[in-house]
């Protein structure tokens, strides 16, 4: 006779009655309520913010009401896109976003005839206006510039303006001479040379000789701010001044901005070893050679206090206008031991060495090329 099988030992979960056991019931229900719990959560803090996105999407751009202030000189390149306006313009804050003058140009059908030149406008107007004023022909060309280059010389800043402009050479050379005219920085010394900073100017009706090179001062001292020169200086042992004139050296004596560190570091290991810098460039300010800054033995034996070929130490004051990257290099020497550097005209660059030697064999290499071409 074999076992009986008692109703509690059913195994497909049921009891006498068919009925399911009303803990299992219980314990099906908790999950889905916890579900539904962080579902109504997720709903609460995504919901809104996609709705906000939404709303976003389609608010109108940010836009000023204009009409401005101030003056801001804009140039507008030849095939530049309506898109590519726009984002120049809000860099520089004359409207306040490209999106909103993107709007107004398609509803501004002059805006399709937009000419390549320079303009004078206003900070923070209204995108509309913006365009209005860019679709305006008479407001092309209203402002001429100057350029000044890396490097220039008071001289040749002059020349650019006097080329660029109705100001004579007599007008400027006067303020020049009268540093508290145009504002020199105590540590120019009343010698302008060096701090009439390298960029693109505006020339505008409303511009004078004073307020163009006071302009140009001007900037050389936010420069200085922005690099913090002060502070730079005193880390190296020097002065303000004697970092701008390491400066406008490496600007003179090479072109490639890889090796502005390395020439620093040049000038700052001979300063250290007590060892004339020995600077064509130096010694072509001198005798105010330009076009390259090769020497003659006669330049190389001057008594002026330029040419380091006879004096130790740095020159009296900055022999051209530096730019930022030199001034930053001046700052930042790269770390080594060169002495000399000589130009690499086959290759476009500097070829340094930390003995004599080698600079001597760099030397012959450089000479060798240039016997055979006309680009030195």
């Amino acid at each position: 006779m074999t076992d009986p099988v008692l109703p509690m030992e059913r195994t497909d979960d049921r009891v006498q009655g068919g009925r399911r056991r009303g803990k299992k019931r219980r314990s099906g229900c908790l999950p889905m309520l916890v579900v539904a719990v962080i579902f109504a959560a997720l709903l609460a803090y995504f919901v809104p913010k996609g709705i906000d996105q939404v709303q976003e999407m389609f608010a109108a751009p940010e836009d000023y009401p204009g009409p401005g202030s101030g003056k801001v000189s804009v140039v507008i390149e030849p095939g530049q896109s309506i898109p590519s306006m726009g984002e120049e313009l809000a860099e520089l804050d004359v409207v306040a976003s490209s999106d909103a003058f993107v709007d107004a140009a398609s509803g501004n059908p002059d805006a399709q005839g937009i000419q390549a030149g320079s303009y004078v406008m206003k900070e923070k107007m209204s995108a509309a206006d913006a365009v209005a004023h860019l679709a305006d022909p008479a407001n092309v060309g209203a402002g001429n510039t100057v350029t000044i280059p890396e490097g220039a010389r008071v001289g040749q800043v002059v020349e650019a303006i006097v080329d660029n402009s109705d100001f004579t050479a007599k007008q400027l050379t006067r303020l020049l001479d009268d540093p508290d005219q145009i504002g020199l920085p105590p540590e120019a010394g009343g010698n302008p040379e060096g701090y009439l900073f390298p960029a693109t100017y505006e020339i505008t009706a409303d511009t004078t000789p004073r307020s163009l090179l006071s302009a140009m001062v001007d900037q050389t001292v936010a420069t200085e701010k922005e690099l913090q020169i002060a502070q730079g200086a005193r880390r190296l042992g020097l002065s303000v001044h004697e970092v701008m004139t390491v400066a406008s050296i490496i600007e003179r004596e090479v072109n490639r901005e890889e090796d502005y560190g390395k020439v620093a570091r040049v000038i700052y290991n001979r300063l250290d070893d007590g060892m004339p810098l020995q600077m064509d460039s130096t010694a072509a300010y001198a005798s105010q050679r330009e076009g390259d800054v090769w020497t003659t033995d006669e330049e190389r034996a001057s008594d002026s206090p330029y040419n380091t070929y006879r004096h130790t130490g740095l020159p009296p004051g900055p022999i051209g206008s530096p730019g930022e990257a030199t001034i930053n290099a001046a700052l930042n020497p790269s770390d080594g031991d060169w002495l000399y550097f000589v130009a690499d005209f086959e290759n476009g660059g500097t070829l340094f060495a930390d003995n004599y030697e080698d600079h001597q064999a760099n030397v012959a290499k450089v000479q060798e090329y240039c016997r055979n071409s006309d680009e030195c």
